[in-house]
């Protein structure tokens, strides 16, 4: 069994280079005025260590309700739900009531659907299926083509002008920051640390499965329902502040499964952050002010996790 020592020093080093890497994303080729510089990329930090807690985070507690390493909170249809809704505000209001909406009202909207989405699902684990997860993913994957599709259907109903507008918000972006957008982050991001600290042992209790859980006293669906509304809010977070971020969530867990020393939610949880804002934070460096814009990060996270997905895919099939 690994010494608490090894996890503390597994952290401290994650801990250590995230420093680094912040620092360099801060001051590296600054010309002329500081005062600019430093607050437009303090920014921009502030976004990408708020989208990493959010992505990193919600898809851990998403394989620990799931007991399964290869599945994202993208298997439940947000993702998908979220570029309907954009689609959707552009369809009824046009492109100059899409962007007159501001970002607190589009998270206030978008933000309790996805919450109600998780209620309905959960009702399908727990009512009619005595938890059985493979419906509730079943029933998830079902939502997310029905959500695909109607998208669809409104995106040749509207004009290319529109589809144009609505196709930015399709893709990731790290280069632009909401303010007040981030505001909602950073708080969402601090409450949700405190409840989901305190259930860190429980947490490690749910990775048993279920009727392990409840016979050591856990209250399973109360445990699950409140996991999905979390889940469902910081995903909510993350796709408001840069786009949906399919693979990412799976190439964090995947590296934080592999290299933490320990299966524990007390190392797991602060992990999966460092490690998340790890790569973004040094991804956005070199292809922001190294290589000058010369390439789109989101594309290469996608990519990268896609072949982590196929991997763990092709690795368990063996």
């Amino acid at each position: 069994m690994p010494s608490p020592r090894s996890g503390a020093r597994f952290l401290g080093v994650l801990g250590i280079l995230l420093i680094i890497a912040s620092i360099l994303f801060m001051t590296y080729g600054v010309k002329g005025s500081w005062d600019f510089v430093l607050q437009l990329r303090g920014k921009k930090l502030l976004m990408l260590l708020t989208v990493a807690y959010a992505v990193g985070v919600s898809t851990l507690l998403f394989q620990t309700l799931t007991h399964n390493p290869i599945l994202t909170p993208g298997l439940l249809g947000y993702d998908s739900l979220y570029l309907l809704l954009q689609t959707l505000t552009l369809f009824i209001f046009g492109a100059v009531g899409y962007a007159s909406i501001g970002a607190f009202t589009k998270f206030t909207i978008e933000a309790p659907l996805m919450m109600a989405a998780s209620l309905l699902l959960f009702r399908t684990l727990t009512r009619n299926s005595n938890g059985d997860l493979a419906r509730l993913i079943l029933t998830g994957t079902i939502f997310g083509v029905m959500f695909r599709s109607f998208n669809s259907l409104l995106q040749r109903l509207i004009d290319p002008t529109l589809f144009t507008v609505a196709q930015t918000s399709y893709f990731a972006q790290f280069t632009s920051v909401n303010v007040s957008m981030l505001m909602i982050g950073i708080t969402v991001m601090l409450i949700s640390t405190i409840w989901i600290w305190r259930m860190r042992y429980q947490l490690d209790v749910m990775m048993l499965g279920r009727n392990a859980s409840i016979a050591l006293g856990i209250n399973y669906p109360r445990l699950s329902r409140n996991i999905l509304l979390w889940i469902a809010l910081l995903v909510s977070v993350s796709t408001a502040l840069v786009g949906p971020v399919s693979f990412f969530g799976l190439l964090i867990c995947a590296l934080v499964n592999a290299c933490t020393p320990s299966m524990t939610h007390r190392l797991r949880i602060p992990a999966a952050f460092l490690m998340a804002a790890l790569i973004l934070v040094c991804g956005q460096l070199i292809f922001e002010h190294v290589l000058g814009m010369q390439g789109v990060l989101s594309v290469v996270i996608e990519f990268c996790g896609g072949l982590v997905f196929l991997w763990l895919a092709l690795k368990r099939q063996s």
